[in-house]
């Protein structure tokens, strides 16, 4: 049967010649890494082909963020507890974007995820829920997402978290990258990122993102090498009393060790 059907397909493309119409060949799809899945101790793991972890649930709370790191893209919380619009480049297991659906009821939450096969592992091994007048996820490119000027000024917070199967840097990292989620950003905006801080991308990316925003404050590294900053449109203080103040408030209502990323932030203040 095979032989049959690229006789047939050959036979179509002669065929086409002859009447004189061009020949055009197949559009190029997106080569992606396969997605696969671990589980260990009750936490499932998503890869794409690699040891590399792109996210983790656990089964048994699967609203809750599991890595720390992830955990530390939520520091926005700090500086803004109502955001109208978040926006999540790179899907991963959903976690931030389940999170915020959860715990923001009044706020849009949009996630952009190029790869088809997250988005369907997502929804079918993740517990990620459908799309509805509040949730939207996409599948696009982030690059092109961010260029749209219809996104321009509109979010308050946007979670920056691409990598592919190397996991050894974000995939998008030049400054035109970094200006247009700066662009993206209402004048209040906070950009959260995963960086991969033993790696010489950490240095570039930082490099980038200095030009498109007004302050950067990076949290210490975590697991294997993950550093979160935070990119902020219009600078802030860090008033330490209010900001400890805050994290108990956070810690009490979603248990999220918040803490601990006000203490990464005095610690960047003192290192200053």
């Amino acid at each position: 049967m095979l032989i049959k059907r690229k006789s047939i397909e050959k036979e179509e493309s002669l065929r086409g010649t002859k009447r004189g119409a061009p020949v055009k060949p197949a559009p190029r799809k997106p080569k992606y890494a396969p997605v696969t899945l671990s589980e260990q101790d009750g936490v499932r793991f998503l890869h794409f082909g690699t040891e590399w972890v792109q996210g983790a649930m656990r089964i048994r709370k699967p609203d809750w963020i599991e890595l720390e790191y992830a955990q530390q893209m939520m520091a926005w919380m700090l500086f803004n507890d109502k955001p109208g619009q978040i926006v999540q480049l790179g899907l991963g297991t959903g976690a931030l974007t389940k999170f915020c659906y959860r715990q923001f009821p009044e706020s849009r939450v949009t996630a952009v995820e190029l790869n088809p096969s997250v988005i369907t592992i997502c929804q079918s091994m993740f517990k990620l829920p459908p799309n509805d007048e509040r949730l939207s996820v996409i599948e696009m490119d982030a690059l092109d997402f961010v260029n749209d000027p219809a996104h321009h000024g509109q979010i308050d917070v946007l979670q920056v978290d691409l990598y592919d199967a190397t996991a050894q840097g974000p995939v998008l990292d030049t400054p035109d990258f970094y200006a247009a989620c700066a662009a993206c950003l209402s004048p209040v905006g906070i950009m959260t990122i995963n960086l991969f801080g033993a790696h010489p991308s950490y240095a570039k990316n930082l490099k980038a993102m200095q030009s498109a925003f007004k302050q950067i404050i990076c949290l210490p590294e975590v697991h294997e090498g993950n550093v979160v900053a935070l990119a902020f449109k219009t600078p802030v203080a860090l008033d330490m009393t209010f900001l400890y103040e805050e994290a108990a408030h956070i810690l009490q209502t979603t248990r999220l060790p918040a803490k601990s990323w006000v203490n990464g932030l005095k610690a960047w203040q003192l290192s200053r």
